[in-house]
């Protein structure tokens, strides 16, 4: 085992004050016999003092360090920068709430001693979760595999390990409309998996509720399918197909001396139906061009605010400008 090794540990934290003391505490002993390591802390713009209460750690503890962007950017983009700053041999990203234990990163570590570059964290129960949450996220992810052809092990989250090789990968990837799970399945590369049992959240609320599941779930299908331009061009045809149906069936009524008010259905149909699929496939094209124009102003994924216990130059970029640091950490 080399003495040179460093591994880092990124965890997006977004009013986490509950539980913030009680992960850093629980991630330090886990990764004690690490031969170095670095916890980098993103304060995704709190408005509670998951700050205070990090920045306080930070002042005793040479491990840890903090980011604290300018606003709340969300936790894809929170998972970017901590990965852009990581300067570790490895990356692993872990969620502050103690659902996904910080005692399995040693086992992870192990594997990609191995020889492999992405350690995914598959989950084998899911305590403290809804039928219904645990339900839709399988069918989801089926959804996904199917459509999208990207290879995202079944049952895994944001909860994995990366080498070197495939933190660089993923830092190349600099799209607005961020699925990291894609973004990471998307990569190939040399992968491995250890199963666990997730528990309940420590403390605290979701910070995924069922809008922004909603969200993030659409992201994965609109960034990494077409499927959905299939289907309104499918839509386009079952409604001519309809509305061939609705003349032969009023040629039919006219040629068997049947009574149909003149005009009244085909009106109908062709209002409600038609008008119906054209804005479903209005809504579909205009969700794919938003995400074109997002790309096109080109803005920065994210601005920070200040940072804590980084080396010296970082420090001094990010203390004339909040714009992404991507120099080589090494």
């Amino acid at each position: 085992m080399s003495s040179t090794e460093l591994h880092s540990i990124v965890v997006p934290m977004f009013n986490e004050s509950p539980v913030a003391e009680e992960f850093i505490k629980r991630a330090t002993a886990a990764l004690a016999s690490l031969p170095d390591y670095e916890i980098i802390v993103i304060d995704d713009g709190s408005k509670d003092d998951t700050f205070a209460i990090v920045s306080a750690l930070a002042d005793h503890d040479p491990h840890l360090k903090l980011v604290r962007f300018a606003r709340n950017f969300g936790h894809q983009t929170a998972t970017t920068a901590g990965i852009d700053l990581a300067g570790g041999d490895t990356v692993t990203v872990i969620d502050a709430d103690l659902q996904d234990p910080p005692e399995l990163i040693p086992k992870m570590i192990e594997l990609w001693r191995g020889g492999t570059d992405i350690v995914f964290a598959v989950r084998e129960s899911r305590a403290g979760e809804s039928a219904f949450k645990t339900a839709t996220a399988a069918a989801y992810y089926r959804l996904l595999r199917r459509t999208a052809q990207v290879d995202i092990p079944l049952d895994t989250a944001d909860f994995r390990l990366m080498s070197r090789k495939a933190t660089e990968g993923l830092k190349a990837m600099r799209e607005r409309s961020r699925y990291m799970r894609g973004l990471v399945g998307w990569m190939g590369l040399n992968r491995a998996s250890i199963t666990y049992h997730r528990d309940p959240r420590f403390a605290g609320e979701t910070k995924y509720p069922l809008r922004k599941m909603a969200k993030l779930a659409t992201d994965g299908i609109l960034s990494f399918s077409t499927s959905p331009l299939r289907i309104a061009t499918w839509l386009g045809v079952a409604s001519a197909a309809l509305g061939f149906l609705v003349a032969l069936s009023a040629v039919l009524t006219k040629l068997t001396g049947g009574y149909a008010v003149p005009g009244w259905a085909s009106t109908i149909v062709a209002v409600l139906f038609v008008g119906g699929m054209q804005l479903i496939t209005l809504g579909v094209i205009g969700a794919y061009i938003g995400r074109v124009y997002d790309e096109v102003r080109n803005r920065p994924l994210y601005l920070i605010e200040s940072v804590r216990g980084f080396d010296q130059d970082t420090a001094d970029h990010f203390a004339h400008s909040p714009l992404p640091n991507l120099r080589d950490p090494s």
